[in-house]
């Protein structure tokens, strides 16, 4: 044990006239704790917001999204292999898609909503896992329809409900007459996002194609890709492959908004970040010069005695250390507990028409914790050193007549 750490230890030990002191003491740790648990929950929930609406977004759209400037793709059974070929390299999942804005009817209620047809075949593990109610069957005109249309709708399981599309994309007329067909609810999912639940329902893809009137046409296709890191070259290049009337966009230039809105709430981080350090740094700097006022006698006695002035700056910095890593510690603590009880019993909701989902997510990650422990007991350290060079500038025979 050196010098300068066993009269740390007996200068936090001690307990002789030191209990204002220890109050203070307490106090900063608590104030770097709360400063850690904030910044922790935090950071954790922006992450937690920004993979929860990425992976819900690709979930039930795709990675690459090919539409038409036109109404239809015609041909599609030419362009798919091109298509497969150019992606090989990424392992793609390529979905031909009919989509249509349509009029969903069930008992003298109606709503619009986005009607996509999917091929029966090719089971959507979007749409597997989130099937609330039913099951998942697109055969026999069957219909899946998301939980917050059900609930508007009242529609249940088992229902038959109707869907008017507009023939040739004109407003309907006696000679122009819109497309009707019924289907049943085989399914219902909730997504946890209200754009998706209250919006779109899916059926096979014959179905939507007899519905639209597109033939054996298609609107677009759904690519998902094994590896997304070049996603932004692959759509540039997919647009000069295909070009018109093929309209190529990745999931990033679809939902521009969203993504904007993510990067949005990551602005004021810095500007909490910087208060919570002034906070921490005020803290350390009080208490440890309220601890060199209370020890100013035993620090002219030690200096008195041939203590050498690194030693002196060593104890007060060893000090500063030990209530940075408490308050580390205690904060970390915290705010994983905060997290866990949020996530076991979702004490806090959120709108989801607001927020694209109804629960608080956090994304616990240990290089969370360990960037900020980090950050913060280097912060820590150097708020040490202004009350440590205090206390070694102290003249010995003015410290000994202090009391």
């Amino acid at each position: 044990m050196t010098f300068s750490w066993y009269i740390a230890k007996k200068f936090i030990l001690s307990r002789k006239d030191a209990r204002f002191v220890n109050l203070i003491s307490t106090i900063s740790i608590v104030g770097i704790a709360l400063g850690v648990t904030t910044l922790i929950i935090a950071i954790s929930v922006l992450k937690g917001f920004e993979q929860t609406i990425t992976d819900k977004i690709i979930d039930f759209d795709s990675h690459i999204k090919i539409t038409s400037y036109r109404s239809v793709l015609p041909d599609y059974h030419k362009t798919l292999p091109l298509i497969e070929s150019e992606l090989e390299k990424f392992k793609p999942v390529i979905n031909p898609i009919a989509s249509k804005l349509v009029i969903v009817s069930f008992k003298k209620k109606k709503e619009g909503i986005s009607l996509i047809g999917i091929d029966s075949g090719n089971e959507l593990p979007s749409l597997l896992k989130n099937i609330s109610a039913g099951k998942y069957d697109l055969s026999n005109d069957g219909v899946l329809i998301g939980k917050k249309l059900s609930e508007k709708l009242f529609i249940n399981v088992g229902d038959k409900i109707t869907v008017f599309s507009l023939r040739n994309d004109q407003i309907p007329s006696p000679e122009n007459m819109p497309n009707i067909k019924k289907f049943t609810v085989t399914g219902i999912f909730e997504s946890g996002m209200a754009e998706y639940d209250d919006t779109y329902a899916y059926v096979s893809l014959t179905s939507a194609q007899e519905l639209f009137g597109i033939g054996d046409n298609i609107n677009g296709y759904n690519i998902k890709l094994d590896d997304i890191s070049k996603i932004d070259s692959l759509t540039t290049h997919l647009r000069k492959t295909l070009r018109y009337p093929h309209l190529v966009r990745s999931i990033y230039q679809i939902h521009r908004n969203i993504f904007t809105w993510i990067e949005l709430q990551k602005e004021p981080i810095p500007i909490v970040l910087a208060l919570i350090i002034l906070v921490a740094v005020f803290n350390i700097i009080g208490t440890l010069l309220m601890i060199v006022l209370e020890k100013t006698n035993a620090v002219g006695v030690l200096k008195s005695l041939g203590s050498k002035q690194k030693q002196i700056v060593s104890v007060f910095l060893i000090q500063g250390a030990l209530l940075g890593l408490s308050g580390i510690l205690l904060g970390s603590l915290l705010g994983f507990l905060l997290m866990i009880i949020q996530i076991e019993f979702n004490l806090i909701t959120i709108p989801s028409s607001v927020y694209f989902m109804s629960k608080v997510p956090f994304l616990i990650t240990a290089d969370t914790f360990i960037y900020i422990a980090i950050l913060t007991f280097i912060l820590c350290i150097l708020a040490s050193l202004i009350p440590s060079f205090v206390a070694s500038k102290i003249k010995p025979i003015n410290a000994l007549r202090f009391n």
